[in-house]
């Protein structure tokens, strides 16, 4: 939600009432004034949140004061973080990196922005505890932090330097021209997934998807199409099974291989169908789309 008007004192409604709840959240307002009527205890609640925040010290909520103002109100667990651009911001993230890093996973700088060195930091946390490593702080990571809540509540975060370790490193990225697409509505959701994680790691990347090139690809670019099962593809174009497993980079490499002698480039990977596990289809297509990008990066280092 975005203001288009700033919302000030003596306004009353639905946007008051909300304001006063995330005020209230966090301990500013008590819930009793919660009450869709902006008066002076709201102002003056609104100017502690401002002078906490860093913002300059004012009664009026602004679209400034509210968008710090909806990051402040998200606690560990509102919602599921994962890698994207624009990256996820707010307090919950805070709460995501104090904890990794006390329990030994170092996310860089406690600032609040779900960067790339805290979804390595995320994926290592879940591969220690056995979880899928893939970097989706979900119902069952947010379980096993709280589970862990002794040994890192209250405790400092480590904060030794920390480096892009795993496949989708910059130079990978940036070394290699792809352009990725779907003709389904889900292979599409996962290319663009795809090329927004590219994105995030590093703003230079060159894979990117069809949706986001403003030209036509080049004869450079190696074309990935992701297909559904049921879906055919030409006879000459190598097609991967994807599976979740150590195998999928080398195939990968293989089909390249074999890609690299056509012009234009060109393979095609094969998704098990709309659903992984019980996840639901959001959560599916960013656990391919990270799966995927990670073993195609593997594959071209």
């Amino acid at each position: 939600m975005r203001f288009m008007e700033t919302i000030k004192q003596h306004d009353t409604g639905a946007a008051v009432e909300d304001v006063q709840q995330r005020l209230a959240t966090i301990g500013l307002l008590d819930q009793a004034d919660v009450d869709g009527t902006f008066g002076e205890k709201t102002a003056a609640a609104v100017r502690a949140f401002c002078l906490q925040s860093g913002l300059p010290v004012g009664d009026d909520v602004t679209d400034k004061v509210w968008s710090a103002l909806v990051d402040a109100s998200y606690f560990l667990g509102d919602r599921t973080l994962y890698l994207r651009m624009p990256h996820f911001h707010g307090h919950d993230v805070v709460e995501l990196q104090q904890a990794l890093g006390a329990l030994g996973f170092a996310c860089g700088a406690i600032d609040g922005i779900f960067g790339a060195y805290t979804e390595l930091a995320l994926r290592k946390f879940q591969l220690n505890l056995g979880l899928p490593s893939d970097g989706i702080a979900g119902a069952y990571t947010y379980a096993a932090i709280r589970n862990l809540h002794h040994s890192w509540e209250g405790k400092e975060a480590v904060h030794e330097p920390v480096h892009l370790g795993f496949a989708r490193a910059a130079d990978v990225l940036e070394r290699n021209a792809l352009c990725l697409f779907g003709t389904h509505e889900f292979t599409r959701s996962v290319a663009s997934r795809m090329s927004n994680l590219a994105l995030a790691t590093s703003p230079a990347s060159k894979i990117m998807s069809a949706d986001s090139l403003l030209v036509a690809p080049d004869q450079n670019m190696l074309l990935v199409h992701i297909v559904l099962p049921e879906e055919t593809t030409a006879e000459a174009v190598p097609r991967v099974s994807f599976d979740d497993d150590a195998t999928l980079p080398l195939r990968l490499e293989t089909a390249i291989g074999v890609a690299d002698a056509a012009s234009p480039s060109r393979v095609a990977v094969e998704l098990p169908g709309t659903m992984w596990e019980d996840a639901g289809v959001g959560r599916s297509a960013q656990h391919f789309a990270i799966t995927l990008l990670d073993a195609l990066c593997s594959a071209l280092s």
